[in-house]
């Protein structure tokens, strides 16, 4: 019997907010254990939570940018668990009335495009810390009551790569969004997968498996690549499955149970009585939507269709965000975009890299790119003197015009000059000249090259493989 899997993910994702949930500690990473909290944070008695509402804001905007209906009306429930570094002894969070429902994220896969639906992202808070020693343990609570937003997905994944790729395409659109900054490495994303087997065309959903708190994507590619198949084979031994929560060992390479899954019932959800329900406006709402930005892969779309780009270029332009606007200033000017791009993409970014410098410390008018571009496509200059121009423009800011003039960079198209130099190659290299003869046309590039070689760059290589073999053939 074939088996397919089904997954469906639940991403944990810290706001980027500048104080906590609740109180006016600092949302911040790094700090020496328990530095930033108060009686609110540390759940003391008698203690009121005041709602950070830039984290309502922040839930709403992933709302629109994952396209999901925001709803007006949400509201705080308590769900109810004991556990050392959840020092009330619940968590606040959304269950019955979330900020968003009913959403999707697209992302490209295999060649085409893959939609995951999303059931909701809903805004709750996030608890402390365990650390483990020899002897002892402890916990810090720094991170208790930070903005947390859980973003969970219908059970659309069919696998582990795909599982992967949608992760990726998440983290991409919150960061572009400015949600969060997505720091895996500070834990500000973590991620519980839940992945059940079932015999393929059956429509019923096999035992469901909880894996808890992966901290990284690849390791959710990697306990979905084990798990998938341990599955499989439980099932085919004639085992049963049972709903259970696991771990996933990255050391071991292999999935660990922790216990048989609880059920919704067993957390008590009721109404956080000290938090009044929340009746968002329509000028709250339209604020929040104003900040809504053009997503990564709307971008790259774009891009390819309307500059006529390859998707590598695209691409590279939605990985960096001031590069690719960079770029669109010129193309929206240019004759020739793709060939912008990539004076953008291999020739600026190397000089900017290179010099530890910004695009705000540019000496040049982003129309010098375009000057440059119609030298070489007018034939004034040959792209091997192009490289040299651009350097010195951009050390000196000074025009393509006036460094060509001032150094006397023009190409040589003369076709009595260029013989000169022609004759002069073949001349001077008759092994190339008779493997040409042999049938090496690679001998041509050299004897291309020594021409070049004596003109100083200037001359037109169009017009020297002309000649060349003209000559040659002759």
């Amino acid at each position: 019997m074939e088996y397919e899997a089904v997954i469906g993910l639940e991403t944990h994702v810290q706001l980027k907010t500048k104080s906590k949930m609740w109180c006016g500690c600092a949302n911040e990473f790094g700090a020496p254990p328990n530095t930033h909290v108060c009686p609110v944070c540390l759940g003391l008695p008698g203690v009121l939570p005041v709602a950070n509402e830039e984290a309502l804001r922040l839930t709403a905007l992933s709302g629109f940018l994952l396209n999901c209906t925001v709803n007006r009306y949400v509201k705080f429930d308590r769900k109810n668990y004991f556990y050392p570094d959840v020092s009330k002894n619940y968590q606040l969070t959304q269950h019955e009335h979330p900020s968003t429902r009913n959403g999707c994220v697209e992302f490209e896969f295999q060649g085409g495009l893959a939609r995951v639906r999303i059931i909701q992202a809903h805004l709750e808070e996030d608890v402390g810390k365990n650390f483990h020693f020899d002897r002892e343990s402890g916990v810090d609570f720094n991170r208790a009551g930070v903005p947390l937003m859980e973003i969970v997905t219908e059970p659309d994944i069919t696998s582990a790569e795909m599982a992967y790729e949608y992760l990726n395409a998440l983290k991409d659109i919150l960061v572009y969004g400015g949600v969060s900054d997505c720091d895996m490495e500070k834990g500000m994303v973590r991620c519980d997968v839940n992945v059940s087997v079932r015999p393929r065309g059956q429509d019923r959903l096999g035992a469901r498996v909880e894996i808890k708190n992966m901290n990284s994507f690849s390791g959710v590619r990697k306990a979905l690549e084990y798990e998938i198949p341990r599955q499989v084979k439980v099932l085919e031994q004639g085992g049963q499955l049972i709903q259970s929560t696991r771990r996933w060992n990255d050391v071991a390479g292999i999935t660990e149970e922790m216990r048989t899954k609880e059920h919704v019932h067993d957390y008590r959800y009721f109404p956080e009585p000290d938090l009044m329900p929340f009746q968002l406006s329509d000028a709250w709402l339209a604020e929040v939507k104003s900040r809504v930005v053009e997503l990564p892969l709307a971008r790259k779309q774009r891009f390819m269709r309307d500059y006529q780009l390859p998707a590598p270029d695209a691409q590279t332009f939605v990985w960096d965000v001031p590069l690719g606007n960079y770029f669109e200033g010129i193309a929206r000017q240019a004759r020739n975009p793709k060939a912008a791009a990539n004076w953008v993409i291999n020739n600026l970014r190397a000089q900017l890299t290179e010099a530890g410098t910004t695009l705000a410390d540019l000496k040049f008018p982003p129309t010098g790119i375009l000057e440059l571009i119609d030298l070489v496509d007018s034939g004034k200059i040959s792209s091997r003197i192009a490289q040299e121009v651009f350097g010195e423009m951009f050390a000196t800011g000074q025009s393509p015009g006036q460094i060509v003039e001032k150094k006397g960079l023009v190409q040589v198209s003369d076709a009595g000059a260029l013989e000169q130099f022609c004759d002069q190659a073949i001349a001077a290299h008759p092994g190339p000249v008779a493997d040409f003869k042999a049938g090496k046309a690679a001998a041509l590039n050299f004897l291309k090259g020594q021409v070049m070689k004596l003109s100083k760059g200037k001359a037109n290589p169009a017009l020297v493989g002309e000649i060349l073999e003209r000559k040659l053939k002759g």
